[in-house]
């Protein structure tokens, strides 16, 4: 095709979850009792573990940041994708596709990292209890969450420049609901090979950095609880494990799924079933996997319920 007669893209237009209209409205408020759930919860984690005095532990902490990481992604994509079940031109304009793709690879390598460290400090405070609080101190949470948000930031910057630095014409339908790097080069009529690239490689380093520091981490975590006499006292480790083993092995399930199948077992429908799992499913459900079987946190709500003004210096 000729240069001259190359239309470039200046919006694309989502297919979304589904393009049959008869679901378009039911899919509406399937999407916004779950997105009201993921900012109700999220929003109450933050809350309690920033107003309660006995949250304020290293792990609470990280428990916090991880709550505003799913709060901050589920917000970049719902909004959008609900105001698309409702209208009949699902478009999104070429920059606002680039700055949500921008903030959804932040949030979501952020997640990635702040996983790790929530591994980390459960092998701390288990295989080493006694120097737990000089291991995980003030200065070190703050250091450990200040990377993994740096990290996000920066890797959503190479990667979606990398995406958007190739040419989009003629075509401008994405088969997603939200602006996901994959579906998107899909449609570039340039030689995505550089930008496939950077993705593979980012998510693989990515996912992998991260799934091994869990692997050591609850290796060891088991190791330990095995040594431990008590039964009662096995099972009180365990319980401090189980919920953070079960949101790592979901999430990061999904974005190995996702991302590091080869390009050519790619099935955009497949991807979006998934990308529905973790952009929102997943957000919506940490609060639940983290607090209902939490007693501290259970506690510290019904403190809050009975004297929800009281104030102090947060971690």
């Amino acid at each position: 095709m000729a240069p001259e007669n190359l239309t470039w893209v200046t919006e694309f237009i989502f297919m979304g979850v589904s393009d049959r209209p008869e679901l378009q409205v039911p899919l509406f408020f399937v999407f916004l009792v779950i997105y009201g759930l993921t900012v109700v919860g999220n929003l109450g984690i933050i809350t309690l573990t920033s107003t309660d005095p006995r949250l304020q532990t290293p792990m609470y902490f990280f428990f916090r940041h991880l709550a505003i990481i799913n709060f901050g992604n589920s917000t970049v994509i719902a909004p959008k994708m609900l105001i698309n079940f409702l209208v009949k031109k699902k478009n999104t304009f070429y920059y606002e596709c680039a700055t949500q793709m921008g903030g959804f690879l932040f949030f979501i390598v952020a997640e990635v990292f702040v996983l790790a460290v929530m591994a980390y400090d459960r092998y701390v405070a288990i295989c080493n209890p006694l120097l737990y609080m000089v291991v995980v101190s003030q200065q070190i949470c703050l250091l450990l969450v200040s990377f993994a948000y740096s990290y996000g930031f920066s890797t959503a910057i190479v990667v979606a420049s990398s995406v958007f630095s190739m040419s989009y014409c003629s075509s401008n339908i994405i088969n997603h609901f939200y602006c996901d790097t994959v579906p998107l080069l899909a449609l570039s009529c340039s030689d995505t090979y550089f930008p496939d690239t950077v993705v593979f490689i980012s998510a693989a380093m990515n996912l992998i950095f991260s799934v091994i520091i869990v692997i050591v981490s609850y290796f060891n975590i088991i190791l330990s609880i095995l040594r431990i006499h008590s039964s009662e006292g096995r099972k009180k480790a365990f319980s401090t494990c189980a919920s953070h083993m079960m949101s790592v092995t979901v999430f990061c399930g999904t974005l190995l799924f996702m991302y590091l199948q080869p390009k050519t077992h790619h099935s955009l429908d497949s991807d979006k079933m998934a990308s529905v799992f973790y952009t929102l499913v997943i957000p919506m459900l940490n609060p639940m996997i983290y607090s209902l079987r939490n007693k501290d946190v259970i506690a510290a709500f019904k403190r809050f319920l009975l004297n929800p003004c009281y104030s102090f210096k947060p971690m």
